[in-house]
């Protein structure tokens, strides 16, 4: 049995722990933040990290992550990659931040007004959608939900596991050898696709995703790699000329962890090209150096090598190192002209007095005697179709580039 005491001390104990609960109601903010029922989900291949809330009007601030380089002050941020859930009907709007990158120790910007998005509800089906440029360097996307989930990027996705794929599809064809050359900075594969006779008179090397967010390069080399197979009487023409290598995905860490321009060490790998890559750094240019160095002393050393990017020009960057680059220059005139003869390519080469010393073009031609430039694909707008560019715009443009390469190669 109770005493006296015992309920007294009972009672005071119900009494205070009421008070308190009232309490603290009492002092939740009238105005606080209400859960929201959307959701934004980043648990899946490629996400882009980043942070999210709602505001008090509801909108759903997204803060993207910056990638850095490690020695300079560096930073980027190109790629966005997350799936909003939401109940079909509501109206979201998205605003993404944090777009202050620092190119080249130069503050610049990645979105402008006329910056896309693509989307899908499935992350199969993509379409580009515009966005609105507003106040504080930041992108607005308006969206009204047309299923209970849907896929936003800034470009088409390309994923590790769709190079899986191409792999396997393509591993027993007859004019395809693929050979694993070593790792990624985080253990990760690189292998170099060979398509058609390593006798033919000519080689062409093209290296892809240096940059994890520059996704158009895989989808363009993809379209190369499947016109070449096609094995019929123009394929077999073109490659008695030539044989091709490709490096498809050089920054598979970045593309892993949804980064967007450098290696797992934060290192460029499309700088510094002017010196023997470090082994632990960047384990992906020192192995493609050591690649170049064996098919050079094999008498095999590639003719032309292209480095496939993405940015919002679409030019083709002609390397300018010193001394006598008279021949090298006629030769990337032809080319350019015959990317606009045969492709939909018009955006034309960089300026006479434009150079970025320290990538992959100007390290070929210095110091492995290899006439190289830098191709990059414009991810926002293709002036020669009107148009934002999707995946098939790039499997489209690539499935061109080997009548390209026969004419290229022309006495």
């Amino acid at each position: 049995m109770f005493g006296k005491n015992a309920f007294k001390s009972l009672a005071v104990f119900i009494f205070c722990f009421f008070k308190i609960m009232s309490s603290a109601s009492a002092q939740t903010p009238k105005d606080a933040t209400p859960a929201p029922d959307v959701f934004i989900h980043t648990g899946f291949e490629n996400a882009s990290p980043l942070n999210w809330e709602a505001d008090s009007a509801g909108r759903i601030i997204i803060s993207l992550v910056y990638d850095h380089e490690r020695f300079s002050q560096n930073r980027a941020n190109n790629h966005w990659h997350f799936k909003v859930e939401a109940p079909v009907g509501k109206e979201v709007t998205l605003i993404l931040q944090n777009f202050d990158n620092i190119w080249n120790n130069i503050h610049a910007s990645p979105i402008s007004k006329q910056s896309p998005i693509v989307l899908s509800t499935d992350g199969k089906t993509w379409e580009s959608r515009p966005t609105e440029y507003i106040e504080g360097n930041r992108m607005q996307i308006k969206l009204k939900m047309p299923a209970a989930s849907v896929f936003i990027a800034s470009i088409e996705p390309y994923r590790i596991s769709d190079l899986d794929k191409l792999l396997a599809r393509i591993k027993n064809h007859k004019l395809v050898t693929i050979t694993p050359i070593g790792k990624t900075a985080e253990g990760r594969s690189l292998e170099i696709i060979k398509i058609g006779n390593e006798k033919a008179p000519k080689r062409i090397f093209l290296r892809g995703r240096a940059h994890a967010f520059e996704a158009g390069g895989n989808w363009t080399l993809e379209g190369l790699i499947d016109r070449l197979l096609k094995d019929d009487a123009e394929m077999k023409l073109y490659l008695k000329r030539y044989c091709v290598y490709i490096l498809p995905m050089t920054n598979k860490d970045g593309v892993a962890r949804g980064k967007t321009r450098f290696n797992a060490n934060g290192y460029d790998l499309n700088r510094k090209w002017d010196k023997a890559a470090d082994s632990l750094i960047a384990p992906e240019n020192y192995y493609l150096e050591k690649w170049l160095t064996k098919m050079g002393a094999s008498g095999k050393k590639p003719d032309l090598g292209i480095d496939v990017h993405n940015d919002a020009g679409g030019n083709l960057h002609i390397s300018r190192p010193d001394g006598d680059i008279t021949a090298y220059r006629a030769n990337m005139a032809k080319l350019d002209s015959l990317l606009r003869k045969y492709t939909w390519y018009t955006e034309g080469s960089t300026k006479p007095g434009f150079r970025n010393p320290g990538t992959l073009g100007e390290g070929f031609m210095e110091r492995f005697g290899i006439e190289a430039l830098v191709y990059e694909l414009n991810y926002e707008w293709v002036e020669g179709l009107k148009k934002a560019p999707l995946a098939a715009d790039w499997l489209s443009l690539g499935s061109k580039l080997p009548e390209v390469f026969y004419h290229y190669f022309e006495e």
